[in-house]
């Protein structure tokens, strides 16, 4: 089939001094910020709202759309397809990604990462977001029921069929995502090349600590999710729960709610108001925007996915943009202090010891 020029572009996409970064080792280029369609887009955000924050995004130099197939139960990809359809993006100007791993119906054979499932779901995603294929495909989660080999093999033979450019895994251990790259390796074959991880500043063990060999080794990418930790580092919840907030009208947030009355909870507050003092009076920015800016900081952050239930949502948070270039050392150094969570190193074999004439002893 020859290639045909896209006749139905309306807009142009301009990055507006959106930065960009790698993603992971890959030769693909994403904005260090982008946007996901969870529990919002298909979600609680359904027809031209999901059009007019999809188009925000873009006019403020946002191409990398992320959702997956257990969005909604397949509502957001059915949704930001059609808005990416109708607003005329050339599709070359776009990055999207989904994510396999759970399904839209129950079966024993409509989720995981069996062959099958990664095949099928992969075909049922495109379907839905009336796409050729996606920029990146993410394992939503590790499958311990099926081989490694296996997994390997059926996302390859997905970029293999054209469908998808590259893969991914999300929320994997790092010895997993190591078995994956012996794998790949061993058959000639393409690892994955980014990790879609919490990462925040109350969550930083796996994406800070277990991944640093990843980093080291495979230049591995992060593109991170929940970087306001569900909302928390919004700094909403300083001074309590307010009636119109998810935590207090959304059950699935219950553990949340649960922490306010511990005093690990109390403790993180305080934390949290400490930062908004900062952000409000030396950086005369928001609590949202400070937290996010926090996380596209690490040089191994390849991009930071932004939620949104509204266009102004948006915009507020990509005002971290105006942040990021504020933090210092100086002042990096003062947040950790307050926040007195930083990951240790990863620990190291003992050397053997020493006899008392200083040479090593074999034991």
């Amino acid at each position: 089939m020859p290639f045909e020029l896209q006749k139905d572009v309306k807009v142009e996409y301009d990055p507006k001094g959106m930065p960009f970064r790698r993603l992971g080792p890959s030769g693909l280029r994403v904005p260090i910020f982008s946007l996901g369609g969870w529990l919002t887009l298909g979600g609680s955000v359904t027809g031209d709202p999901v059009k007019e924050i999809i188009k925000t995004a873009f006019d403020n130099g946002i191409n990398f759309f992320d959702t997956a197939e257990e969005y909604s139960k397949g509502q957001s990809e059915v949704e930001m397809g059609r808005a990416i359809k109708e607003l005329g993006f050339r599709r070359s100007d776009i990055i999207v990604s989904t994510k396999i791993f759970w399904g839209v119906r129950p079966g024993p054979n409509a989720g995981g990462l069996s062959r099958k499932h990664v095949i099928e779901g992969a075909k049922e995603s495109l379907a839905r977001l009336q796409l050729e294929y996606v920029d990146v495909i993410f394992a939503h989660r590790p499958d311990p029921n099926v081989p490694m080999e296996e997994v390997v093999r059926a996302f390859n033979f997905v970029i293999d069929q054209g469908w998808a450019f590259y893969w991914g895994t999300s929320e994997w251990s790092a010895e997993q995502i190591e078995e994956a790259h012996h794998i790949a390796k061993s058959l000639h074959l393409i690892a994955p090349v980014a990790e879609q991880c919490q990462h925040n500043m109350f969550h930083r063990e796996r994406p800070e600590k277990e991944f640093a060999q990843l980093y080291r080794k495979y230049n591995y990418g992060t593109t991170t999710y929940s970087s306001l930790y569900f909302g928390m580092l919004t700094g909403k919840y300083n001074d309590g729960i307010p009636p119109d907030s998810r935590f207090a009208t959304n059950k699935d947030f219950a553990q949340f709610v649960e922490k306010f009355g511990e005093e690990s909870g109390k403790e993180m507050i305080n934390k949290i108001r400490e930062l908004t003092k900062i952000a409000q009076e030396e950086l005369n920015t928001t609590m949202s925007a400070f937290a996010l800016a926090w996380v596209a900081k690490n040089p191994n952050t390849s991009t930071v996915i932004l939620g949104a239930s509204k266009p102004s949502q948006l915009v507020e948070n990509l005002k971290a943009l105006e942040v990021l270039p504020k933090l210092t050392d100086e002042l990096m150094n003062r947040i950790e202090d307050i926040l007195k969570n930083k990951p240790g190193p990863l620990p190291t074999h003992s050397r053997p010891p020493l006899d008392p004439l200083g040479k090593l002893t074999i034991v």
